[in-house]
């Protein structure tokens, strides 16, 4: 008998397997346009960002091509070398558990942490300005750190050192860093401040609200930086705009 737990499988995975199986079957063919992230949402009953994360999956094999502001095109039948890349943790459930645990820690921070650990944090803010967006990631991995280092509970620590250390390991986050930092996207420091003047006010409930809102944003501003479809969706929109103008006109002129 073996008594080996078994690995749930990851849900945008099972999204990724199902696309991966479409293009082997030939329902696709190179170079044609996979259906928009709406429609896959609605045909798997899945969030958004389970299929963003597939697609990023079936992107690091190099089976899809994502065209800014087009949409998803199939690259290749098969992964490259026809083997699967090794997956891990993507980057937006990471962001989730993340935000559940970090504000978590923000709030017990908040009872315990003194005026030489918010002086550092602020220091770390202010790192945060680099142009350079390494630079600036760096500090932003230390200020999480460090708040988790305030609550005197080293398995706290080490969580939230874990689960900054996949973003490093992860195939489909390193692919993630790399369009946001393509896009721009850099740590916002008034989101920071505020998270620091809420540790210095001692109330808990601040401090938790201040980093769950904060890893949010981080959440919006990644869709918002690996959105592909804008032109399709207003395209959509002026095709919808068009068909009810349209209709108007043949209520009126049958009248």
């Amino acid at each position: 008998m073996n008594d080996q737990p078994r690995r749930v499988t990851r849900l945008y995975e099972q999204v990724a397997s199902d696309v991966r199986a479409a293009l082997a079957s030939g329902r696709y063919a190179i170079g044609d346009r996979l259906p928009s992230e709406r429609d896959l949402a609605l045909q798997y009953k899945v969030s958004r960002p389970t299929v963003r994360e597939a697609i990023i999956a079936l992107e690091v094999d190099g089976m899809v091509e994502v065209r800014t502001n087009s949409g998803v095109y199939v690259a290749a039948l098969h992964p490259a070398g026809g083997v699967l890349s090794e997956t891990d943790v993507g980057g937006f459930e990471l962001l989730e558990a993340r935000r559940l645990i970090e504000s978590q820690v923000a709030g017990l921070a908040a009872g315990q942490i003194d005026a030489e650990r918010l002086a550092r944090l602020r220091s770390l803010v202010r790192e945060m300005e680099n142009v350079d967006l390494v630079t600036a990631e760096v500090a932003d991995r230390e200020f999480h750190l460090e708040i988790a280092r305030s609550t005197g509970n080293s398995a706290l620590e080490i969580t939230v050192a874990m689960l900054w250390d996949t973003r490093s390991r992860s195939p489909q986050y390193r692919l993630l860093t790399e369009k946001v930092r393509t896009a721009g996207v850099a740590p916002r420091q008034s989101e920071h401040l505020r998270i620091v003047e809420a540790l210095a006010s001692g109330d808990a409930s601040r401090a938790h609200n201040a980093m769950w809102d904060h890893l949010g944003r981080v959440i919006d501003a990644l869709l918002e930086a690996t959105e592909v479809e804008a032109i399709e969706r207003a395209r959509a929109d002026v095709d919808a705009k068009r068909r009810r103008f349209r209709d108007k006109v043949a209520v009126a002129s049958s009248g």
